[in-house]
């Protein structure tokens, strides 16, 4: 079940990532429509902004929630634009109508789709990935969270992920990012925004530490 509406009032300053979350869990009770389907969170974002990791403790706090990761569903290194009418239409779309969702996991080593995956049952599914909130799929989207970070922090965050051999990929996969994000204007249409200063809470969750837009 959904969590009950509760009256959020993050601590001033900088939030812990469970803070962070409690914020996201007010606005889901609060724009949740009376239906059947399940509710959508998409946590969308830059690369490198922390959306795999908020989205996973999103999805404990809602008790195991699933989380369909757009990483699964781009079709290769320069398939951002490609992946958002395959979201919209494998997972979103079929989520709201009530019906089960499927998509084919891409194959990245061997550069074509791959198995198939179900999303399972649940009351709220998360979705995470760069354009998830685009306008497309945000039609069937209850909550859109924007994640952000200074440009320095987030590619520290992708070398040290995924290696200095990755940087051409970054680079232009970043690239695919602003074009997207300027066409789709995602962070000015997001029901929640944080931004990350970059510096783990080490006496908190370990996660980022995250302030809320506006704050």
């Amino acid at each position: 079940m959904l969590p009950p509406l509760v009256d959020v009032t993050p601590p001033p300053g900088l939030l812990t990532t469970a803070d962070a979350v409690e914020v996201v869990l007010a606005a889901l009770a609060r724009r949740r429509p009376p239906r059947a389907a399940p509710a959508v969170v998409a946590v969308d974002g830059p690369s490198g902004a922390g959306k795999t990791d908020f989205a996973a403790a999103l999805a404990r706090a809602l008790g195991g929630a699933p989380v369909v990761h757009m990483d699964d569903l781009y079709p290769g290194w320069d398939g951002l634009a490609a992946a958002v009418p395959l979201v919209t239409d494998e997972v979103l779309a079929p989520l709201a109508a009530g019906r089960p969702a499927r998509y084919r996991r891409w194959d990245w080593a061997a550069g074509r789709r791959g198995e198939a995956v179900d999303v399972p049952a649940a009351d709220v599914v998360v979705v995470e990935g760069v354009g998830c909130g685009s306008r497309a799929p945000a039609a069937h989207v209850d909550v859109l969270v924007w994640l952000d970070a200074a440009p320095a922090v987030r590619f520290a965050r992708g070398m040290a992920r995924d290696g200095e051999t990755y940087r051409p990929h970054w680079l232009r996969w970043a690239a695919q990012e602003d074009v997207l994000f300027a066409a789709e204007g995602t962070p000015a249409r997001a029901d929640v925004l944080l931004r990350s200063d970059g510096t783990p809470d080490a006496a908190a969750d370990g996660g980022p530490r995250w302030r809320e837009a506006g704050r």
